[in-house]
């Protein structure tokens, strides 16, 4: 009996969440990746650095990957390249931007091995049994594309993220043209950006930003210090025109910043005019009005620049009063507060603060409703899969998808992991694969589990008590200690009654194990933990990390 030909996409990021974008596309035994992003920590995971997914099921089946499809330089579609490529040596075709910043962090990563392939909107590539066809995009940085992968079961189309822009800064407009040629060919199943489904309308152009950015540099007398994504190569741009125009140098601050800005200024996708750059040591030699600096820190990051200048943590620049600020983008869920404490220090200052919610400083990369309506009629796929959002936010694609005709039951609201089959007999949720987040924490990648997390949030919380006991190594005895140390419990000065309580509970503990014939260590630990644990929170509510430490003196 013949076995029959399967077509599946699989999930393995960017669902459920903001980031770390990553989704399989396999056609029997061969594989094409389509992105591999990162995301950022959130308040549960104190101490991690960065979260990329869980790629077992790409190690497992490393023999069938063809290749790395990459829709754009954002950090979310290319931020786990540099791990996953220490296990994985495959190709990756991106553009000519895309691929100027990836080689950018490969080489930081001392990954010097990795072929790459630049692609051009229009072109196609063949990889295996795929055919996969280069898109135009129209997202917030040059380069971005959409992707249509022709396989013996069906064209699956993927839109990367988009939006409609009749007057984008750079790039070029939307491919609507080769979306509906695919549609009218005919479309196995559509992948679309769900990030701005709960935004009714169109998406404003980028353009207007550009406008609101010129009037902010006329108006400003003393210094404007411009906060942004580093990868928003389009708004880095306007701001760069608006600093020419009104006679003013640019310093670029922030490793992330000189490196975005370095890479496509030599690319080509920078225009900086002669003169216009200079380095942040000469800022010194000139007048107020003359500077514009480039700086991160628009999400409130502690050790972005921005936040350091308004700390007075930077070593070169510092916040002072008569500075205009523009930070030009919206808070990332989660990082509302951050934002909103470094926009509150820096009204603190004296400086004038420019911000989206006010001022119009930021505009969407992504497609509103209207937009994303426009996206499913082209296409007009037999089968949808609402990608990139949280839940809810697939859940309102879906709905959008069933106004326009096609049927709920042809709408695929996935979560990471799932596997959506094809068959020449239909689609269906088959079984789920290994997922989920690989934690990043200083050079461990994945040593970090739900275990260390929760010690890391108890000690958070409640601090840590150590108790250190010296034990006679002929009789077990106690010859020294109990000695308590704490930090971030209690203030010892002030809690001695407390200690010294916690000492005489441990002897008697101790006592009371030995006539009992309790000797492991192990089970004298867990009587102390258990008896001071239950103390301490009658005494105080609380439940420090407990410690017990035996050494035995023979």
């Amino acid at each position: 009996m013949t076995k029959e030909n399967k077509l599946q996409i699989i999930p393995l990021g960017g669902l459920g969440e903001i980031g770390k974008n990553m989704t399989v596309i396999r056609y029997n035994n061969q594989i094409l990746l389509v992105d591999a992003g990162l995301s950022f920590p959130d308040e549960e995971m104190p101490g991690i650095d960065l979260v990329i997914p869980d790629y077992t099921y790409l190690i497992e089946n490393k023999e069938l990957v063809l290749g790395i499809l990459i829709t754009h330089g954002h950090e979310d579609h290319i931020g786990a390249l540099p791990y996953l490529l220490r296990d994985l040596n495959v190709p990756i075709y991106g553009t000519r931007l895309t691929l100027g910043l990836i080689q950018a962090k490969l080489s930081e990563a001392k990954l010097g091995h990795v072929v790459t392939h630049e692609i051009k909107p229009r072109e196609s590539v063949k990889l295996g049994v795929f055919k996969v066809e280069f898109i135009n995009g129209s997202h917030s940085i040059p380069g971005s594309i959409g992707l249509g992968i022709h396989t013996p079961l069906g064209t699956i189309v993927h839109t990367g993220d988009f939006k409609l822009d009749y007057t984008p800064v750079s790039g070029g407009i939307l491919d609507v043209h080769k979306f509906s040629e695919l549609g009218d060919k005919g479309v196995l199943c559509l992948l679309s950006d769900s990030t701005n489904v709960e935004r009714p309308g169109f998406t404003r152009s980028e353009r207007l930003v550009g406008q609101n950015i010129d009037e902010a540099f006329e108006s400003a007398q003393g210094r404007v210090i411009f906060a942004s994504f580093a990868s928003n190569v389009n708004r880095l741009q306007q701001a760069i025109t608006a600093a020419f125009k009104y006679h003013r140098k640019v310093a670029v601050v922030g490793r992330s910043m000189v490196n975005v800005v370095a890479i496509a200024s030599e690319l080509g996708y920078l225009n900086i005019p002669e003169g216009t750059l200079i380095e942040v040591d000469e800022i010194v030699n000139l007048r107020v009005n003359e500077v514009c600096i480039l700086t991160t820190g628009s999400q409130g990051e502690p050790m972005s620049a921005l936040t350091r200048m308004a700390m007075h943590d930077h070593r070169q620049i510092s916040i002072c009063a008569g500075d205009t600020v523009i930070i030009s983008a919206t808070p990332i869920p989660g990082n509302e507060k951050a934002v909103a404490r470094n926009i509150d220090m820096l009204f603190k200052l004296g400086a004038k603060v420019i911000y989206e919610s006010i001022s119009g400083m930021h505009v969407s990369g992504h497609a509103s409703q209207e937009e994303l309506k426009l996206m499913l009629s082209m296409v007009k796929p037999k089968y949808f899969i609402p990608v990139h959002g949280e839940y809810r936010m697939l859940m309102k694609h879906a709905e959008l998808a069933e106004q326009l005709g096609i049927p709920r039951e042809n709408t695929f609201v996935a979560e990471i992991g799932s596997v959506i089959e094809f068959t020449h007999h239909g689609a269906k949720m088959a079984d789920k694969v290994s997922s989920g987040r690989t934690l990043i924490d200083g050079l461990g990648v994945g040593d970090v589990g739900n275990i260390v997390l929760r010690d890391r949030k108890q000690l958070s919380q409640d601090g840590i008590l150590i108790v250190v006991i010296t034990l006679s190594g002929a009789t077990g005895g106690i010859l020294a200690g109990p000695d308590i140390v704490t930090r971030g419990f209690v203030y010892v000065r002030e809690s001695e009654i407390m200690l010294n309580e916690i000492k005489e509970i441990t002897r008697k503990t101790m006592v009371r194990c030995q006539q009992n014939g309790i000797r492991e260590w192990a089970a004298l630990k867990n009587q102390i933990r258990d008896v001071l644990s239950k103390h301490l929170y009658d005494k105080t509510k609380r439940r420090p990390m407990i410690i017990p430490i035996l050494q035995e003196i023979k």
